[in-house]
C-alpha cells in the first residue's frame, strides 16, 4: 500500500493559510508541487480503474491542467476575500459530460483539519434544483434506497446548508421526505481523519467510499437524465 500526502502537505497548507500572498506562494511553490499537487496527481491516477469500475461515464483525471484537480488559485474578481490562494486543495471526478451541461460529481478534499469525500450536486443552477426535486417526489422509493439506507446515512451525511426556508409551493405536504425537498444543495458528505488522509489505507478508504456514495450519484444522474 503506497501513501500519498504527509505532514509535509498539512504543512504546507497551514503555512499557506499564515502567509497567504503571491510571493509567499512563489518562493514555496516546489513545497507545493512536491506535497501537494504531485500526490494528488498520483492518487487520482491510482483511483482511475476504481471509478472506471464503478461508473465508465466518470473521470479521475491527473493533468496538471484541465483535469481533475482544482487550481489552488482562487477567482478574487467578484469576492470581497482577496486572498490569492485556497487553503485546501480539491479534487472533482466528473462526468464525462460534465463539461458541457450540469452533473453530479464525486468531490475529495484536502485540508488540515477539513478533509472531506463528498458527492452530488453543489450550487446547481434553480431549474436543476427543480428537476431534482420533482424526481424525488416521482420516485420516492428510489430516493429512500440512494439518500435514507441506514448503512449509508450511518457513513454519509446530507449537506444541510443553505436549505430553504419552506418547502416550495406545489408539492404535497404529507409527502415523506418532505425535508428534503427544501435543498438546494444534494450532497452526501463523510469527513476523513488527517491520519488516513495520510496513511497507507486511503487508496482503499476512497474506493469504499466511492463505490457507496454510487447509487446516491446514479440516483442523481437519472434526475437528470445522465448515464451512469
Amino acid at each position: 500500500m503506497s501513501t500519498y500526502f504527509t505532514d509535509k502537505s498539512f504543512k504546507f497548507m497551514r503555512s499557506l493559510a499564515r502567509h497567504n500572498e503571491r510571493t509567499w506562494f512563489n518562493d514555496h511553490k516546489a513545497e507545493y508541487d512536491e506535497h501537494v499537487r504531485a500526490p494528488f496527481q498520483r492518487l487520482l491516477t491510482d483511483l482511475q480503474p476504481i471509478v472506471a469500475e464503478i461508473s465508465e461515464h466518470y473521470r479521475s483525471d491527473p493533468k496538471p491542467v484541465g483535469g481533475s484537480l482544482f487550481r489552488i488559485h482562487r477567482d478574487t474578481r467578484f469576492a470581497n476575500d482577496k486572498t490569492p490562494y485556497k487553503t485546501w486543495q480539491g479534487a472533482r471526478l466528473l462526468h464525462a459530460r460534465g463539461r458541457q451541461l450540469e452533473a453530479p460529481l464525486f468531490y475529495v478534499q484536502l485540508q488540515p483539519g477539513n478533509c472531506f469525500i463528498a458527492a452530488g450536486l453543489w450550487h446547481s443552477p434553480p431549474e436543476v434544483q427543480r428537476r431534482v426535486r420533482q424526481f424525488i417526489v416521482d420516485n420516492p422509493s428510489g430516493w429512500k434506497a440512494a439518500a435514507h439506507a441506514p448503512a449509508f446515512r450511518k457513513r454519509f451525511e446530507l449537506d444541510d446548508s443553505e436549505m430553504l426556508v419552506r418547502v416550495p409551493k406545489g408539492y404535497p405536504d404529507d409527502f415523506p421526505y418532505l425535508d428534503d425537498l427544501r435543498r438546494r444543495n444534494f450532497v452526501a458528505e463523510r469527513a476523513i481523519d488527517d491520519a488516513t488522509m495520510t496513511g497507507p489505507r486511503l487508496r482503499q478508504t476512497l474506493a469504499t467510499d466511492l463505490a457507496a456514495l454510487a447509487p446516491f450519484v446514479d440516483y442523481l444522474c437519472a434526475a437528470l437524465d445522465l448515464e451512469f
